[in-house]
């Protein structure tokens, strides 16, 4: 034997576990379950006095979604048909065991794609035991400022960038081991065929399931990176383009469960060279749309924007550190640190549409946000910036 290699195994210390690596979903076992068996147990009839609402809301990361199930006696149409309820905050970031009640306050009601009508889905707003809204409610900031401007009827449109993972952890379609699509990325841009996208599957079930739930849901297309997808909310007023957002992402992520994919809402998921995901936020008021002088407030609004560019940035992403590497200045985005507005410029933390100037009226597209940003927060610091504070309170971290 080596020397060298000798002297290396008896220097090893004997106290040391070592253990074999395991992957992020490798022992996950939901994409194998035989699904036609749990098909025999969905096909038993319901009691036609039971329902089940499944109850959605925002845990303590700020990006991750919990839920649990409730049975109702009929099918609530509205937020005011359903009752509120309650969970162990300490289980989810958002309380301590020592006061761990939090409380559910249900803000919109859809159909239930999984368990189909009159089976729904109920989104809620979290409040602590005191009454406060929880850290993580950014919602309440959000609408106060909707009802303060409803008069000029803010308009949200939102595009969500999302990566799918295997069960390896590796993106979806990328070569086990660590390695790399053989295909540019500049080619799975709205691309077709197996060598250039991965995970169409998910992202029509996806869509599917929005449309039958009755989401402000839009469109989706592949992505400029292999296995990254987007999906579009709005335009919608006021405040429901936010809500629609955070229940559509509650559905990608349980058809994501059926097919094994993880999804991923991190801005540069796959590193440096690749690119990365963001959620473009499309935004407009009565004023902007409206000729002649609309374009005008535009560029008023862009000015605000500007001076408050930095305060933005800190709140729009979950992170700002991840945001940061995202917003490299390439891959189509605006550095970071430097603000900047143009005509038709992909390149340009503020980007208006060319017709936009010619018809003096129309809207704005801000590129910073990151893909795992909260929308409410995200919103809410564009209505506040461009027409003015709610005056108090609020979510904003």
């Amino acid at each position: 034997m080596n020397h060298l290699l000798k002297a290396i195994i008896l220097k090893r210390p004997h106290n040391v576990l070592v253990s074999r690596k395991r992957h992020l979903l490798s022992c996950n076992i939901n994409h194998i379950t035989n699904k036609k068996v749990m098909d025999r147990y969905m096909r038993l009839p319901f009691p036609c006095n039971k329902i089940l609402a499944t109850y959605v809301w925002i845990d303590g990361s700020g990006i991750n979604l919990r839920c649990k199930d409730r049975i109702l006696n009929c099918m609530p149409y509205s937020p005011e048909g359903v009752p509120e309820w309650a969970f162990d905050g300490s289980s989810t970031g958002q309380a301590t065991t020592g006061s761990s009640d939090t409380k559910l306050f249900p803000i919109s009601v859809c159909r239930d794609p999984f368990r189909m009508e009159p089976h729904v889905l109920v989104f809620n707003e979290v409040y602590m035991g005191d009454g406060k809204p929880a850290k993580t409610n950014n919602r309440k900031f959000c609408n106060d400022l909707c009802l303060m401007h409803k008069d000029q009827e803010p308009w949200f449109g939102l595009e969500q960038e999302y990566t799918m993972l295997d069960v390896d952890g590796w993106g979806f379609g990328w070569p086990k081991g660590g390695g790399f699509p053989a295909v540019k990325y500049e080619y799975s841009y709205c691309g077709v065929g197996a060598k250039y996208i991965a995970g169409r599957d998910v992202s029509e079930s996806h869509a599917r399931c929005c449309l039958y739930s009755g989401l402000d849901f839009e469109g989706t297309n592949a992505e400029v990176m292999h296995a990254c997808w987007e999906f579009q909310i709005g335009t919608t007023i006021g405040i429901k383009a936010a809500d629609d957002m955070w229940m559509a992402r509650f559905i990608l992520a349980r058809v994501g469960e059926d097919y094994g994919a993880d999804i991923t809402y991190h801005p540069k998921p796959m590193g440096m060279l690749h690119p990365g995901c963001g959620m473009h936020h499309n935004f407009s008021v009565k004023k902007m749309r409206t000729a002649p002088g609309g374009y005008g407030f535009i560029e008023e609004c862009i000015k605000k924007l500007e001076k408050n560019h930095m305060k933005h940035m800190v709140n729009y992403g979950n992170d700002e550190k991840t945001n940061r590497m995202r917003l490299s200045g390439k891959f189509e985005t605006a550095p970071f640190d430097k603000f900047s507005w143009g005509i038709a410029s992909r390149k340009a933390s503020i980007r208006l549409q060319r017709r936009i100037k010619e018809n003096d009226k129309g809207f704005m597209e801000d590129r910073r946000p990151a893909a795992d940003c909260d929308p409410y927060l995200v919103c809410g610091l564009i209505l506040e910036t461009c027409l003015g504070s709610a005056g108090g309170g609020g979510g904003c971290r």
